[in-house]
């Protein structure tokens, strides 16, 4: 064998020897619940629906319901826009604090999810001894993350609970995913 046989013979083997043994899996994210997969019938048989993290995809969460609880309105980006002048309405940043530092929608108020249901007094109720009285309570517009995020649909969940009406509440499901990819203002260090 010549010398240049055996380099040859060389680099295929570390070429070979290097390569993985196939493409890394893409890493499967929720879609309902736990859920990782979803089966659909199509007329040439079941298929399954997969979610996978991409660029876009940013979080781990799982879809969420227009409607997370009856009665409270989904809103979109120009809703979002009127609501931030409407004095009679508050538009609630629900995240958590390390996600609102790195940028919000302007003019937002800011309620992380888990705290929401002893804070109400800023959303316009007054406690009332054990519980709140909402009579007064303004519009809420709350939001967090995007299509995947439960934070503001569960803050919702334990404002309804605890007596706020429903009806008062206008869910920004699109949340700051889809208000960033449409290229609309997000500030930080603003609040």
């Amino acid at each position: 064998m010549t010398p240049s046989t055996r380099l040859v013979l060389a680099l295929c083997v570390a070429v070979v020897t290097l390569a993985p043994a196939r493409a890394a899996e893409p890493e499967l994210l929720r879609i309902l619940g736990e859920d990782k997969s979803f089966v659909i019938q199509t007329a040439k048989g079941p298929m399954t629906i997969t979610r996978t993290m991409t660029p876009c995809a940013k979080n781990k969460g799982w879809l969420q319901p227009l409607v997370p609880v009856a009665g409270v309105h989904p809103v979109g980006e120009i809703e979002i826009l009127h609501a931030l002048n409407d004095k009679s309405a508050i538009v609630v940043d629900m995240r958590e604090s390390e996600d609102r530092v790195k940028g919000t929608i302007p003019n937002t108020h800011h309620i992380p999810y888990t705290e929401v249901a002893g804070r109400m007094e800023e959303l316009g109720c007054q406690k009332v001894g054990k519980g709140w009285d909402c009579t007064a309570a303004k519009k809420v517009y709350a939001f967090c993350n995007g299509p995947v995020c439960p934070q503001s649909p569960t803050a919702i969940l334990a404002m309804t609970r605890d007596g706020f009406p429903a009806d008062k509440i206008y869910y920004y499901r699109g949340g700051m995913l889809d208000w960033a990819a449409l290229g609309l203002p997000v500030v930080t260090g603003d609040f």
